[in-house]
């Protein structure tokens, strides 16, 4: 189900990990995006995924919610892993025509599984221990220095965090419109996939017209509130970097290095 979904949303908590500066969570994240694609061996890719572990269990976060924001990749981690598990090079462990199975495959299919999964629960941890003011006022601060070749820095970090904000709102909308269109006999789970992506047309189109209407609601509401874009305002809350980010960027540094180490000295399986 739609409701089932929780990428994108917020828990207020006090964990170590809410604490950070988002800023240091963002640039962290982003980091983190460039190690797990640098892994070429079993470990590095674990000196990866205890980091994430160790990120997750810091959020305080409970683990259904991040199985739940893994819903909406699982086909795309299927997909993705069968195309790298018979495309593999070396001798066939087991073949039908051109479909073959090899150790490099296989090691090929783990990796992207993993890269994958892990990308999504290190997102789904940012989106769920940053709120969207935050993630706005930190990607404004950090896109500063563009504002010197008149870059719209606070007109794009708006729209992020309106986008953020909005994820689920629709989603909810979503599950209202597909609940009211069973109540009213609309087949959406029986038939083949045409038929499947042809029932949801009733649903596309009353959300497309939902989502234009609060876009125009949120428009006239920040008119009325007199906003004219970020020139000359001020913020409320403060964010500052702490002992605690510097204690963060330090560990990612260890796991940078350990990463480092792994793919210097064990053989690579890519």
């Amino acid at each position: 189900m739609v409701r089932d979904v929780a990428f994108g949303q917020y828990f207020p908590g006090k964990s170590l990990i809410h604490r950070l500066d988002p800023r240091a969570k963002i640039l962290m994240f982003i980091a983190y995006i460039v190690i797990i694609f640098c892994t070429f061996n079993f470990a590095a890719l674990g000196v990866t995924v205890a980091f994430t572990a160790l990120y997750l269990i810091l959020s305080r976060i409970s683990p259904k919610f991040y199985f739940k924001s893994l819903k909406i990749i699982i086909f795309i981690v299927i997909f993705t892993s069968l195309l790298n598990l018979f495309y593999g090079t070396g001798d066939p462990l087991w073949q039908w025509g051109i479909f073959k199975i090899t150790l490099n495959g296989i090691s090929r299919a783990v990796f992207v599984s993993v890269r994958i999964i892990c990308l999504i629960l290190a997102s789904s941890c940012l989106t769920f221990t940053t709120s969207p003011n935050e993630l706005t006022d930190a990607i404004e601060r950090l896109m500063k220095p563009l504002k010197v070749i008149h870059f719209p820095v606070h007109e794009i970090a708006m729209m992020m965090s309106l986008a953020l904000r909005f994820v689920p709102t629709l989603l909810e909308e979503t599950d209202k419109i597909m609940q009211a269109q069973k109540a009213r006999g609309a087949d959406m789970e029986s038939g083949n996939l045409f038929k499947r992506v042809k029932a949801l047309v009733p649903i596309l189109i009353p959300l497309f017209v939902s989502a234009f209407r609060r876009a125009y609601d949120v428009a006239t509401a920040m008119e009325c509130r007199c906003y004219r874009g970020g020139a000359g305002r001020t913020r409320m809350k403060q964010i500052h970097l702490s002992k605690r980010d510097v204690v963060a960027f330090i560990t990612l540094a260890l796991v940078i290095g350990g990463v480092i180490v792994c793919n210097i000295f064990v053989t690579s399986v890519l």
